[in-house]
């Protein structure tokens, strides 16, 4: 896949000698348990070697699962026994143990990552299904996620406009706008099928705060046990749809209680597509199933608001699979010589999470705070700047590498990463151009860093990916990479007419 027609490059194991391969072959597997619905995706992913790196050729689903409600013990807890055998089954069906797996990744998504056994639960799956790197994915990432898995983003590729995915799960949705191959702007509201869910006669049977909020908004008093009629799911479902268009289309107010990221700005829209759960009643004709939720009243409500507006709706190429299908592919690369560790005991560094700031490299003088708040910026839409843990950052190195140029790029760097002396955070680099040594030779000798430095080059990131930094190689003093990326549709349909 090219980067125009919107494809995730670069994917391969470790523990393989790739100068030595034209061809991989990979298994992987993805794992969404979300708040309404949990489900796996097998499949098999083809490399192909091209200059020094290598690029996906070739994706080919092997087993698609069950889709199974995710099972609660209660409002706190996810059931994880019910949970487990359900994986394992799955597995099973597939002719795939977990020792066969190659990668992937694991995502717990919308209410279900809220849950109080939430990371418990990917921490045990990530060690028991294979190589998995866990992502509790928060609503940001989840978005961006959707949105790829849907085919948005590159159909914003190929048809040169504007295109909005709105997923819509059972507990959260999640507004994606995508143009140029990116999403440029996201947001994410409670309002889901299962904020409220109900038995065959009808009596509440879970009931969330978004759900609550909603049937207050109504005059209702709500309580599980109560009768919730026709009627009434009618007007909810009306209430939701009305409120998620008004996100869509940037009118929701900063202090709006449903908004769990920041309201989206103003776009010129040119088509709307639709993921997740609820998605399966607009698309699919023979969607009649019935799960005791909104979902279908919720898909016939929405769809009629974006009509009413003038807004046209294409199909996805995935609907309730987009997420699962962003499953994790591990990636490896091996980065240039010219690079910086201190000290050589900091390696091998594993899970950093990359963040890909937008810094200004163009002009010849660099503006010290614009480079800080870019990177502060990058920390904030990836939900990593309350954490201490270490990032890293790529760098796309643009113009000369003079001492004021490194200068003032290293000191921006350090005042949005490790502002305060005495509480130094590791500095992880990497970036594409030849300067990796210089830089991290600058922060330690020039800026007295006293914290661990790697600083590399010669390799290619993007939000989303995680590493696994290997020690040096003695031989060329270079250090193998492993990217753990999370990779979307690389099959035919991606980025083409459905």
């Amino acid at each position: 896949m090219s980067e125009e027609e919107g494809g995730r490059i670069f994917f391969s194991t470790r523990g393989r000698r790739l100068v030595m391969d034209d061809e991989i072959t990979l298994t992987s597997v993805g794992v969404d348990i979300g708040s309404s619905t949990s489900h796996l995706v097998f499949s098999q992913i083809t490399l192909e070697r091209l200059d020094s790196r290598y690029v996906v050729s070739e994706r080919k689903v092997l087993y698609e699962s069950d889709i199974l409600l995710t099972p609660y013990l209660d409002d706190e807890t996810i059931d994880d026994g019910t949970l487990r055998r359900f994986v394992d089954a799955q597995y099973e069906r597939a002719q795939l143990s977990p020792a066969s797996i190659d990668t992937g990744a694991l995502v717990l998504t919308g209410v279900a990552v809220r849950r109080a056994n939430a990371r418990s639960i990917a921490d045990v799956f990530a060690r028991e299904a294979g190589k998995l790197v866990a992502v509790s994915a928060g609503d940001s990432l989840e978005t961006i996620m959707s949105a790829y898995g849907s085919g948005a983003v590159a159909r914003s590729i190929r048809e040169r406009r504007t295109i909005v995915n709105v997923d819509i799960g059972g507990g959260t949705s999640k507004i994606a706008v995508c143009a140029d191959g990116e999403v440029i702007d996201r947001t994410a509201v409670d309002i889901g099928a299962r904020i409220v869910a109900f038995d065959d006669a009808r009596r509440i049977t879970r009931l969330e705060e978004a759900g609550k909020y909603f049937l207050r908004e109504l005059g209702l008093d709500p309580k599980v046990g109560d009768v919730l009629s026709e009627a009434t799911a009618e007007s909810m479902a009306h209430e939701m749809a009305v409120r998620l268009l008004g996100a869509v289309r940037g009118q929701a107010p900063a202090g709006d209680p449903l908004l769990r990221l920041d309201p989206l700005g103003k776009h010129e829209i040119a088509a709307v597509t639709m993921s997740g759960g609820v998605s399966e009643y607009v698309y699919a004709d023979a969607a009649t199933a019935r799960f005791g939720d909104l979902g279908p009243l919720l898909a016939r409500a929405f769809s009629i608001e974006l009509q009413a507006h003038g807004f046209e709706i294409q199909q996805p190429d995935q609907g309730i699979r987009a997420t699962v299908i962003g499953a994790a592919q591990y990636t490896a690369q091996v980065s240039g010589g010219t690079i910086f560790v201190s000290p050589l005991d900091m390696l091998p560094l594993r899970n950093a999470p990359v963040i890909a700031p937008s810094l200004p490299l163009d002009e010849e003088e660099i503006d010290r705070g614009a480079v800080a708040e870019a990177i502060k910026e990058a920390l904030r839409y990836m939900e990593l700047d309350q954490t201490k843990e270490p990032v890293a950052v790529f760098v796309r190195w643009r113009g000369s590498a003079s001492f004021a140029r490194l200068d003032a790029f290293t000191r921006g760097l350090l005042d949005a990463l490790s502002p305060a002396p005495d509480d130094p955070r590791p500095i992880i680099l990497v970036g594409d151009a030849d300067v990796g040594g210089l830089i991290g030779i600058h922060i330690k000798q020039e800026l007295k860093h006293q914290g661990p430095i790697a600083s590399l080059d010669g390799l290619d990131l993007k939000p989303l990916d995680y590493i696994d930094i290997g020690e040096m190689l003695e031989s060329s003093g270079a250090a193998p990479v492993v990217i753990k990326s999370l990779v979307f549709p690389a099959d035919s349909r991606l980025g083409k007419p459905t």
